[in-house]
């Protein structure tokens, strides 16, 4: 059930990026500025505003949008600071929950990310009480094809460094080591191969299953959390139903 909650989850978020589009340009902005600010715009020698540059890609964010955060940082706005914090806590059904934020203004974004919790069945935690759970982690999803070439996906992956690979009916799941997530993606491209969803995220050890009254609180959650403009990313372990 996991490997198909995977895939679920992936096809879930997909609708939500397309369904809240704007803010998703405004979020990868934000990230590209911050990771500008702290490296140097120059994505040559600069891996977090590459990585950064990349996710926005992959989620379809124009090339004058990215170009336009990078030059913030040397513009108007180049005073601009944020910091990132991590929230955690467990949605409705005992869902683990960690929720990435870039803010300004932590007195604002702590209150807000709290009551989206409280509101819908869950609970705000300590540091560290749910991100034992996870490991930070490349992973790529490729379709299968009636072209893909199993073998050549598998032994491309593996020599510019995964660390595992699962084959499913659906496609493929890559994951490597965040230091080696470029190196294989670029690799893959090279070979022709293109994502369904390819970034480093909190990938967890194990899936929680909800009823279908939690998963409606939980997706109501998910819902008021996408919509904060400090949260950058959430991630979760809970198994999406059919």
């Amino acid at each position: 059930m996991a490997g198909h909650s995977k895939w679920k989850n992936i096809q879930n978020r997909k609708g939500a990026q397309d369904a809240k589009r704007g803010k998703i340009f405004q979020k990868m902005s934000k990230e590209i500025f911050v990771a500008a600010k702290a490296g140097g715009p120059d994505m040559e020698s600069n891996a977090a505003l590459r990585l950064a540059v990349e996710k926005a890609k992959g989620v379809n964010v124009p090339n004058d949008v990215i170009k336009r955060a990078i030059d913030k940082v040397t513009g108007a706005g180049s005073d601009e600071n944020y910091e990132e914090v991590i929230y955690e806590g467990y949605g409705p059904g005992g869902v683990a929950v960690l929720v990435y934020c870039l803010t300004e203004n932590r007195n604002r974004t702590a209150p807000n990310v709290r009551v989206a919790f409280s509101k819908n069945g869950g609970n705000l935690g300590e540091s560290g009480s749910v991100g034992y759970m996870f490991d930070r982690k490349g992973r790529l999803f490729i379709e299968r094809t009636d072209s893909t070439d199993e073998d050549m996906v598998m032994m491309a992956a593996l020599e510019a460094g995964a660390d595992d690979i699962e084959s499913t009916e659906d496609g493929f799941e890559v994951v490597t080591p965040p230091s080696d997530f470029l190196t294989v993606k670029e690799t893959l491209e090279g070979e022709g191969i293109e994502f369904i969803s390819a970034d480093i995220e909190m990938i967890p050890s194990m899936y929680t299953a909800l009823s279908e009254e939690d998963e409606e609180l939980f997706e109501k959650m998910l819902d008021v959390l996408e919509d904060n403009e400090d949260v950058q990313d959430i991630y979760h372990n809970a198994e999406v139903r059919d």
